[in-house]
């Protein structure tokens, strides 16, 4: 298709349209349709648009075998699943093993609570902390939030220094 530098846009236009729609034709004459069902060839028997798919050497099965066979498993499953021993259901528990002899006398065991202490500068973090969540809860988005946030990045950092070994 040559295009001739005078040629108006238009004319130019239309001719290619012309062009386009010819060579659809073309191949629609040769694809035949995809929306309508096949018409006879010269030989009079309709064109197949796919292969015949290969014959299967089973059927396939119903959808109420499968169905049935996973909820013959399952009771399967359950039933044997009740019917293996389970440990310590209805038996006696093992003996222990013999205490050794007494000639050597055991150490007493001294139990000490050690309680923990809180940092005074970490209590004060965990109040900071909750007065800054309340403001965000409430959606307070204001210089009290800031001063909050600060106060509480400010208690963090010396309840870090206080509890550091």
């Amino acid at each position: 298709m040559a295009t001739n530098p005078e040629e108006r846009p238009e004319e130019r236009q239309r001719r290619e349209l012309e062009e386009i729609r010819r060579k659809f034709t073309e191949v629609g004459a040769r694809l035949g349709s995809a929306f309508e069902p096949a018409s006879p060839d010269d030989d009079g028997q309709p064109r197949a648009l796919l292969p015949p798919a290969p014959p299967l050497d089973q059927p396939a099965r119903p959808r109420w075998q499968w169905l049935a066979a996973v909820a013959l498993i399952f009771a399967l499953g359950t039933g044997l699943g009740y019917l293996l021993p389970r440990s310590g259901a209805g038996t006696q528990p093992a003996p222990s093993p013999p205490q050794p002899s007494a000639t050597t006398p055991a150490a007493p065991r001294t139990s000490t609570a050690r309680s923990a202490v809180v940092p005074r500068a970490c209590l004060e973090t965990a109040r900071r902390a909750d007065e800054t969540i309340a403001l965000l809860v409430r959606n307070v988005r204001n210089q009290r939030l800031a001063r909050a946030l600060r106060a509480y990045t400010l208690a963090s950092q010396a309840c870090r220094e206080e509890a550091s070994p």
